[in-house]
């Protein structure tokens, strides 16, 4: 095993990560109820995380690992994942926490997709059935109800939001891989909050508004929260295998679920809890699949090198 990777800590800073995630989710649908606008909110998401990313390096002495030659492709990555962002939080505000980070598992289904298009890599039989598997769950959550409304009551457009995100996850994690090619994962992070940031500025002449001081101590307390976020994901990457922590990645639902219940005093409907097992399941079972390629892929090369 190479020096630097520690599975049980790689586990434990994925857990971590999920945590903060969904309270980053409760913040921004709590931040949304009290009438900050959504392109507010992710314009503080943004600009709140460069100060606080580009003083710990500085504190470290390591603003050098910002360094890039890449401000094209950076700047491609943000308008994928600023849309990407629209569609996450517009979920989280317009449906129910659990049932848009159901939703969000879906992106692994997604990118066993984008993988056989992109990489001309045809899945095998077990990613095939996990792809069917998982929007089996899908159409479960989606099911029709009272013709005005899919799921008894929950938002179309909100689902919609939902299934974009979880879409364009996948997109922005190709993005990603091609990027941490040459650039470290901080400065991945960074360049994201950059143009971000510059990207959402001339929307504050119409989203900004007055804020009680209270309220600003929760905006400030998203964007600390969504840095955190950003830096326990990248860590337990860097201390195990992307395979090997996503399964972690579900007890995010576990997190919101309580949220929603204690905070905004939601529970999703019964649709969801009959698709979601459907959907972590094959979200699973592709995990599983590549942790096992993974690790046949090391063997193979011990042995080639012995």
């Amino acid at each position: 095993m190479p020096q630097h990777q520690r599975p049980f800590l790689a586990l434990a800073l994925r857990l971590a990560a999920t945590l903060a995630l969904a309270t980053l989710y409760m913040m921004v649908k709590l931040l949304h109820q009290r009438g900050v606008a959504l392109p507010e909110i992710m314009f503080w998401r943004q600009a709140l995380t460069l100060p606080l990313l580009g003083g710990w390096l500085a504190a470290r002495g390591r603003l050098f690992s910002l360094y890039t030659r890449r401000l094209k492709t950076h700047a491609l990555r943000t308008i994928t994942g600023s849309i990407g962002m629209v569609c996450l939080f517009g979920a989280q505000v317009l449906l129910p926490l659990p049932v848009a980070t159901v939703l969000g598992f879906t992106t692994p289904l997604f990118a066993v997709l984008l993988t056989a298009i992109v990489y001309k890599s045809p899945p095998g039989r077990l990613r095939w059935m996990a792809v069917a598997l998982g929007f089996g769950g899908v159409l479960i959550i989606t099911a029709p109800g009272d013709g005005a409304s899919i799921a008894g009551g929950i938002s179309p457009l909100g689902l919609a939001a939902g299934l974009c995100s979880g879409f364009l996850v996948a997109v922005i994690s190709l993005q990603i891989r091609d990027l941490t090619s040459t650039e470290t994962p901080i400065a991945v992070v960074f360049y994201f909050a950059l143009f971000g940031t510059l990207l959402l500025t001339p929307t504050m002449l119409w989203y900004m508004t007055p804020h009680s001081p209270a309220l600003w101590t929760e905006i400030i307390a998203m964007g600390v929260v969504g840095a955190l976020a950003q830096v326990l994901l990248t860590a337990a990457l860097r201390y195990g295998s992307a395979a090997s922590v996503l399964v972690m990645d579900y007890a995010t639902l576990i997190w919101t679920t309580i949220y929603g219940w204690t905070i905004f005093d939601q529970l999703p409907p019964a649709h969801t809890w009959a698709g979601a097992p459907l959907i972590v399941a094959a979200g699973m079972m592709i995990a599983l699949r590549e942790h096992r390629r993974v690790k046949e892929g090391r063997i193979k090369a011990a042995r080639e090198a012995a």
